[in-house]
C-alpha cells in the first residue's frame, strides 16, 4: 500500500509564504513523477506542478515565479514553496505521485488526503 501525506498548510496573510511537503510511505519500487494540484471551494482541481524524477518541473502559468517544487527522491519527499501569496491561492492542496509497487507492473497514481491552506487579506 502507498500513502502519500501532505504537510504544512495553515493560514497565512496575503504576501506571506508557506511551504509544503508530501512524503510517500508504504511499500513501492519507484516513484515517477510527483505533482501538487489544488481545488478551492466549488471549482475543479487545478494542476499546481509537476515534477519528474529527474527534476524537470512544470508549473501552471499563472503560478511561475511564486511557486516552487522540488524533491528529495532519497526521502520520497516532494515539497512546494509558496511566496507572496494572495487570497485567490486559498484551496485545498493535494500531493499526486506515479508509483510503481514492483518491477513488473506498471506505474499506478496515488494521491494525498489534502492540506488546508488559506490567505487572508
Amino acid at each position: 500500500q502507498v500513502r502519500l501525506v501532505e504537510s504544512g498548510g495553515g493560514l497565512i496573510q496575503s504576501g506571506g509564504s508557506l511551504s509544503l511537503s508530501c512524503a510517500a510511505s508504504g511499500n513501492f519500487f519507484s516513484i515517477a513523477h510527483m505533482g501538487w494540484y489544488r481545488q478551492a471551494p466549488g471549482k475543479q482541481r487545478d494542476l499546481v506542478a509537476t515534477i519528474t524524477s529527474a527534476g524537470s518541473t512544470n508549473y501552471a502559468d499563472s503560478l511561475k515565479g511564486r511557486f516552487t517544487i522540488s524533491r528529495d527522491n532519497a526521502k520520497n519527499t516532494m515539497y512546494l514553496q509558496m511566496t507572496s501569496l494572495k487570497p485567490e491561492d486559498t484551496a485545498v492542496y493535494y500531493c499526486n505521485a506515479f508509483v510503481r509497487t514492483r518491477p513488473s507492473q506498471t506505474f499506478a497514481t496515488y494521491w494525498g488526503q489534502g492540506t488546508q491552506v488559506t490567505v487572508s487579506s
